[in-house]
Parts: C-alpha cells; sequence; structure tokens
C-alpha cells in the first residue's frame, strides 16, 4: 500500500503511477468490501444506482435545508417522503405530518444513535417541564439528578452514550431467554429505582435483533408516563413486508421510532428515519431562533432545525425519494424477502451440522452460531474464517458465550454464496476440532486451557456492554493465531506482568483522573501497532515512565481491570503505583489510582 509523509500533502492526478497505485493496491486489496456477496459482518450498508444519483444531485445542489426558507423543497420533500416511507412500515397516523388530528412527524437524521439521543433529550425536558409544573421550587438541575433511563442488558451502546451526553442514569435491565426486555423486569426495576428516590422517564428498546415486548412496556410506560423509543435500525426496513410487522405489536404505546435506510433499504449512509408523536416536544428541547434564521412563514412551515442537534442539514430526502420511486414497495419487498431466505438457509444448513449450535433465534437475516464446547473453540474458528481473506465475519456475546454474526449484507447474495461460504466455515471447523478428536478429556482440557491466553486476546463487539475488551476486536478477529502482531502483543503483555492475568468481564465504566497529570491514551490497543508504522519493532509504542496511561472507558483499552485486581486494590486514593516488569526489559508502567463514578 502507497504511504507518504503525512505532513506533505501531494496531488495524486499529478502522477499516473501514483493514481494507479492507489487503485489497484488500495482499492482493490486493502479495504473492506461492504458490498460483496461474501462480506458478513455487522449489519447490511447497502447501496443502489437510484440512490447513488439521487446523492449526486443532493451534493451538486448542495443545499442546507436548516429551515423552510432556506430550501422549500428540501423541507417539502422531506415532509412527504417519511409519511410515504411511515405507511410503508404500517406506523400509526399519529406520526404522520399529513394526518389532521396529530402533531407528530418524521424527520432525517443522521444516524440511528442521533435519533436515540434526541429522543432522550426530548424526554428530559418534558419530564423536567411536567415537574417544574408541580414543584415550581425544584430547579432543573435538581430534577436531572434524579433522573433514570431504561434499557435491556443487550442494547447498542448509543443509549449509554445519550445518557451520558444527557447527564441521567442508565438502568441495564435484564434480558429474557430469548434476549428481550420483558414488562415484569421493567416494572420492577421501575419500583425499585423509585424507592430510592428515583424519576423514570425513558425507555429505549433496541439489541442484537431481539424484538423487546411492546406491548408489555407500552402499558407500563403509559402508566408511569415515560417516553418510550424504538430502535429499530436494522428490522425497520423489513416491516415494509406486511408478514414482519407483527414483531412491532404495541407501536402505537411509543413516543418515538427510528430505523436506517442506510441499512437494508439500499440507500446511502447516512439515512435515519424518525418519526414522533409530538413535535413540539422536540422543539421545546431544541428551539433556539436568532433573529438571522427567522422567516415570515416560522410557526407555520416546518423548520426541521428544531428538530435536531445540528443546525445545517444535507438533501438526505432525494435519494430516499428516487430509491422509492424506482424500486417501488413491491421491489423492495422483494429484495427484503430474498434477504430472509438466504438467512433461512444458512440457519437450515448450521442446524444440519452436529458441531454447531444456534444460541438464539433467527431473526430476518442475521443468524448467530458456534461451535459447541468452550468459547476458546469458537474464538479459533472466527479467526481461522476471517484470516482465509474469503468471507468476513464478527463476533459477539450472548449471556457469557461467545458466539459468531452472519448476516446477509449484499443485494446479489443467492444460494450458491450462502453454500459457499457454509463450505469455508465448515472446512475451518475441520480444521479446529481435527487436532482434538483423538485426545483424552484431560487432553482435551489441557489444549483448550492453552487456547485460553489467546482467547483473552479478543474482543467481541464493542456494543455488548458486558465485553472482555483489550484489543480491537476487528484485528483480533482477522489476525491468525501466529501473526507477529499478536505474538508481540502477547509478548508485550508479559513483559509487563501481565501474563498470567485472568480479564475479568464487567459492565464498562467511565473513569476520572483526578491526578491532574498528562495521560496518554490507548497506549494497550492494538491500534498502536498501525498507528506507529515506524515501529515495526514493537507492537506498542514505548510509554515514557513519567506519564501514566489514561483508559478513560476506552473499550479497546480496557487495562484498567487487569491492573487494579492484581495490584491496586489496597493502595491509597491518591498514590501512584509502579508496576514492575520482567528483568529483561527496563520499561516500567506508573498507573494513577482511578475513581471510579
Amino acid at each position: 500500500m502507497f504511504i507518504h509523509d503525512s505532513s506533505k500533502p501531494i496531488d495524486f492526478f499529478s502522477k499516473l503511477k501514483i493514481h494507479n497505485y492507489f487503485y489497484k493496491d488500495f482499492y482493490f486489496e486493502q479495504i473492506t468490501h461492504w458490498q460483496s456477496p461474501y462480506m458478513h459482518a455487522y449489519f447490511p450498508a447497502l447501496n443502489s444506482y437510484p440512490s447513488l444519483l439521487g446523492d449526486m444531485l443532493a451534493n451538486g445542489l448542495n443545499q442546507l435545508g436548516f429551515t423552510w426558507a432556506s430550501s422549500p423543497a428540501c423541507t417539502e420533500l422531506e415532509t412527504v417522503v417519511m409519511d410515504w416511507l411511515a405507511k410503508m412500515i404500517g406506523l400509526p397516523n399519529d406520526f404522520l405530518h399529513s394526518h389532521a388530528d396529530t402533531t407528530g412527524g418524521g424527520v432525517i437524521q443522521t444516524t440511528a444513535s442521533e435519533a436515540t439521543l434526541v429522543a432522550l433529550l426530548a424526554a428530559r425536558k418534558e419530564v423536567i417541564r411536567r415537574i417544574q409544573t408541580q414543584f415550581p421550587y425544584l430547579s432543573p438541575a435538581e430534577i436531572n439528578g434524579r433522573l433514570i433511563a431504561y434499557c435491556s442488558d443487550q442494547a447498542h451502546s448509543s443509549v449509554e452514550k445519550a445518557c451520558l451526553i444527557g447527564l441521567v442514569k442508565l438502568n441495564l435491565v435484564p434480558s429474557d431467554d430469548k434476549l428481550r426486555l420483558r414488562g415484569d423486569a421493567l416494572r420492577q426495576a421501575i419500583a425499585n429505582d423509585k424507592e430510592n428516590g428515583l424519576i423514570p422517564f425513558y425507555v429505549s428498546t433496541t439489541g442484537a435483533c431481539a424484538f423487546d415486548n411492546l406491548l408489555e412496556l407500552g402499558a407500563i410506560c403509559e402508566r408511569e408516563n415515560i417516553w418510550i423509543h424504538v430502535d429499530a435500525a436494522y428490522a425497520g426496513s423489513a416491516f415494509i413486508c406486511p408478514e414482519f410487522r407483527h414483531f412491532m405489536n404495541g407501536v402505537e404505546y411509543t413516543h418515538s421510532f427510528a430505523f436506517n435506510p442506510s441499512k437494508w433499504m439500499m440507500v446511502h449512509f447516512d439515512c435515519t428515519a424518525m418519526w414522533v408523536k409530538s413535535s413540539a416536544a422536540l422543539h421545546r428541547a431544541f428551539n433556539v431562533d436568532p433573529l438571522y434564521l427567522q422567516h415570515e412563514n416560522a410557526g407555520v412551515a416546518i423548520d426541521y432545525m428544531h428538530w435536531q442537534v445540528p443546525l445545517s442539514r444535507r438533501f438526505r430526502a432525494l435519494k430516499l425519494w428516487f430509491v422509492i420511486r424506482s424500486f417501488g414497495v413491491e421491489g423492495l419487498q422483494k429484495h427484503i424477502r430474498n434477504s430472509v431466505r438466504m438467512g433461512i438457509l444458512f440457519e437450515s444448513l448450521v442446524k444440519s451440522d452436529d458441531h454447531f449450535e444456534l444460541p438464539a433465534e433467527r431473526h430476518l437475516g442475521l443468524v448467530v452460531f458456534r461451535l459447541k464446547g468452550d468459547n476458546e473453540l469458537t474464538e479459533q474458528l472466527l479467526k481461522e474464517i476471517n484470516s482465509g481473506g474469503q468471507i468476513h465475519c464478527v463476533p459477539a456475546s450472548i449471556k457469557g458465550k461467545y458466539i459468531i454474526r452472519f448476516t446477509v449484507t449484499a443485494t446479489s447474495t443467492n444460494a450458491d454464496d450462502i453454500n459457499r461460504d457454509w463450505k469455508i466455515i465448515q472446512t475451518a471447523a475441520t480444521k479446529i476440532l481435527r487436532p482434538l478428536a483423538n485426545l483424552s478429556p484431560q487432553e482435551r482440557r489441557n489444549k483448550i486451557k492453552n487456547l485460553h491466553s489467546d482467547f483473552r486476546m479478543s474482543l467481541v463487539l464493542s456494543n455488548t456492554p458486558h465485553s472482555p475488551c483489550l484489543i480491537n476486536g476487528s484485528f483480533a478477529a482477522m489476525l491468525p493465531l501466529n501473526t507477529n502482531n499478536i505474538y508481540a502483543m502477547t509478548h508485550e503483555l508479559s513483559q509487563r506482568g501481565l501474563k498470567n492475568s485472568l480479564l475479568p468481564i464487567s459492565t464498562r465504566r467511565r473513569t476520572k483522573n483526578y491526578s491532574g497529570q498528562p495521560t496518554i491514551n490507548k497506549q494497550m490497543s492494538m491500534d498502536g501497532c498501525l498507528i506507529n508504522s515506524d515501529q515495526q519493532k514493537y507492537l506498542l509504542p514505548i510509554t515514557p515512565s513519567s506519564l501514566p496511561i489514561s483508559r478513560q472507558g476506552s473499550l479497546d483499552s480496557r487495562i484498567e481491570e487487569i491492573l487494579e485486581n492484581n495490584t491496586m486494590d489496597n493502595k491509597g486514593s491518591n498514590e501512584l503505583l509502579s508496576i514492575p516488569t520482567n528483568t529483561h526489559t527496563d520499561i516500567n508502567i506508573i498507573v494513577p489510582k482511578i475513581i471510579k463514578e
């Protein structure tokens, strides 16, 4: 891959050799091809020619539709397209712009994470407003300090991030055996928090393609006057097909609903469709009206700047309009149903092999599977699959089980592709299991135990709240065990006295360094190797002994728990601890005592 001095920009087009080198060695060999039928990681991020043309036209026009006056067509088309889409997926009339008896409507946000944040901030504003009406002597800060939100323990990290920004507490409610958030668990959590003087105000439902029971949750939230937000980022596109809409039973209880057309609907990123029942709630949370943005139609026409965090916004509705007009409802339904059929086919192949198990129910085009037995076996399988470079999958964790996610992500995926992929997976599994086949139970346990030192170096998906996180999972999953990077990481940790430490699994925690000293971020991350390309001899750059390592809750820098569990439990709150390393090196780690929130 061509690498140049980053301090000196170059003109690619002035040097034909470099230009060709870029396309050959960078585009074809150095990037992840998300549109390939052999890409099965994460969720779909599909595109299409209509979306491409719509985005090109929007970029050419380059309109900033923050108010109706700034671009009437931008605003008007968005309201029309969002009503189309709401009707296509079967949302109640309360979410339509065009319905006479409602104050709701739809807006295009950048991502589902932003939609979650917008909903939470609106819900926070509403509950503070309501409580101040009853108790006017309470300040917003006093009320905010008692607010608590809820989501499933399987929920996406964006919920936690929204709560961090909103300065509210978050209660991760245990999910059931099907990874769903149920009414009884939420009811008990709310009761416990109210006894402790907290104010429940917001419930967000999202997860590993598990469908929380909205009928149960909605009835509770309605009784408790709690805002409920549905994040259907991946599954929302499937509701275009009537046979999948039973998953959204109870949506009438929700205050806001969002999904990503940019995932499964062949619309380019970024594009998140969000609807609210009360646009006034968004206005109260985000309405800032300086003189230069005021216009004569304010209050009559929609000004989308009051529906979002940023001021400016792109003409995203154009690519969505192009896709809907080009494919039509029937064309989109055909596309969705084909992806689901491919998921069903892969599920049947997994079930046909006794070496594998399905730890969770298949939903739509996402299948999670694992090798039967120890977690380490499934991790070795994933490394073997990804190191071949023919297909790409990612890991996750479900209630302590290490699993592999297989998602149908490409528009062109067919049965031949799925069968080919399954043969690759079976071949990799045979390579992993064959050395264990003739071993005694004790020998097998010893073999698995030897794998543990490599297993603890890996990371499940960063959106799993209980991830054993040490290095970036994208690299850990792709690199085979015998690579120099993995070996160097293991060697570096052993030199730092950490080789025999077990990596604890605990909920992500935010930390603050009160020592006031400078810090170095992500020092124990695999990313450090790739960033510091001039230090090929070492995976990790040398740490100056005068600078402590700052972890700040980073998911791929979670060395904190190892250091604490080994040596920091009995130390004073303000002292710095020097951990001596192996005598073969003179590097010391200087770690400040971390005070948890």
